[in-house]
């Protein structure tokens, strides 16, 4: 499949901030509160040792699952910032992500992860996250943009947001997916595409080497992102839209 150029307005929020409202200042202990959302309590230890040079600004108050309510566990925890790994194991980490974001929580939301890929950056943007940063930043960096984050700022790991910036600079960039724009992921979209070729669930699932419920809930999000209820609907969307021809 082709692959769309992503819009000037993401690329730009790469060097510009929203006008948002900084959170307010936690009544006790460090100036931001963050919650770790993840599956790997190994990685919240590091995590915590990471920012326990900064913990008089900033403090990991909680590690929660990404099986349980995450939005509830979060607030009671008084969290201002919810860091949300991208790769976990019981959940797409783009999804919760940007299900929380759909309930307006009273924190900000901001990807953790080891993966560079420009193109889950600029989807996870469009969500309306606060912040895409990197494992591989050290702590007392990762305790900045955490700051900033709670500042009310949008910030894009240093790497990243100076590779992109160079190239579009250059007019180059990276291309998107087809369906990237309707907040679809590149496996929604390949989906899709199978899905308009006329195969059923059993049979898309054999092709991208995935389970059949797996595929279901692909559908099921694929159904939610384009506002239709059935097979059908979602292939005219996507033949209307140009995701596949």
């Amino acid at each position: 499949m082709g692959l769309l150029a992503p819009d000037i307005e993401l690329t730009a929020a790469l060097l510009t901030s929203p006008s948002i409202q900084p959170a307010p200042r936690s009544e006790r202990g460090a100036d931001v509160r963050v919650v770790l959302v993840g599956d790997d309590q190994i990685i919240a230890e590091g995590l915590r040792a990471m920012l326990a040079r900064d913990s008089d600004r900033v403090e990991l108050v909680g590690h929660v699952p990404a099986t349980e309510d995450v939005l509830s566990a979060a607030t009671r925890l008084r969290a201002d910032v919810a860091l949300v790994e991208l790769d976990l194991q019981s959940a797409s980490g783009l999804e919760l992500a940007a299900e929380l974001l759909a309930e307006k929580p009273p924190f900000r939301v901001v990807i953790f992860t080891g993966d560079a890929d420009e193109r889950r950056l600029y989807q996870a943007l469009r969500f309306g996250v606060s912040g895409y940063l990197l494992k591989s930043l050290s702590g007392s960096l990762l305790a900045d943009h955490l700051a900033r984050v709670h500042d009310g700022q949008v910030v894009i790991d240093p790497t990243m947001a100076t590779e992109i910036a160079m190239r579009a600079a250059h007019g180059g960039g990276r291309g998107m997916w087809p369906g990237s724009e309707l907040g679809l992921s590149q496996r929604e979209s390949e989906v899709l595409a199978l899905l308009a070729r006329g195969l059923s669930n059993r049979l898309i699932a054999a092709e991208l080497v995935q389970g059949e419920e797996t595929i279901k809930t692909h559908m099921r999000s694929i159904y939610r992102k384009l506002g239709v209820s059935d097979r059908a609907q979602a292939v005219a969307t996507a033949l209307r839209q140009g995701i596949c021809a």
